[in-house]
């Protein structure tokens, strides 16, 4: 028997993050970075970034992070993004559309991928988002990638 897909919960603190995002005022780029707390089956917040370009957001994204304290070698790290973009459109009109980026490098451990896919469609409702995306290599994160994507939606 294959093992069963785990949906994690969004943190109710996340939630409510999430809902104030949506709305902000401010006009400049940013980014609430989440990830999963094995342990308690949450999505949770790991990061809040202002002011910050595709090209800086993706340096903020180690595709690599610690298994564990115990262990000095590293494995593949999945990330849920949601990201507010100045989107400057041909005609000079400006938007903020909101994006939902989903990293997920080749190579993770199955059980990690499994717990991402099947919290993705979750949060994604959760956070009510349209713009979803997906990146394999988070070299692939640029503004040029991101306009594109975007292009589709306008």
């Amino acid at each position: 028997m294959s093992e069963s897909l785990v949906v994690c919960d969004v943190a109710e603190d996340l939630v409510e993050k999430l809902r104030k995002f949506r709305f902000r005022k401010e006009t400049n780029n940013a980014a609430i970075i989440m990830k999963i707390d094995k342990d308690k089956r949450l999505v949770v917040l790991d990061e809040e970034l202002e002011g910050i370009s595709p090209d800086e957001l993706k340096d903020e994204l180690p595709e690599r992070q610690p298994r564990s304290s115990n262990f000095s070698f590293f494995n593949l790290r999945k990330t849920f993004i949601v990201y507010s973009y100045k989107y400057q459109h041909d005609d000079g009109r400006v938007s903020y559309p909101l994006c939902f980026i989903f990293s997920s490098p080749v190579g993770c451990k199955p059980e990690q991928q499994m717990m991402y896919a099947g919290s993705k469609n979750k949060l994604v409702q959760t956070a009510e988002l349209t713009k979803v995306f997906e990146i394999r290599n988070t070299e692939d994160l640029t503004e040029e990638w991101l306009r594109e994507k975007l292009g589709f939606f306008h």
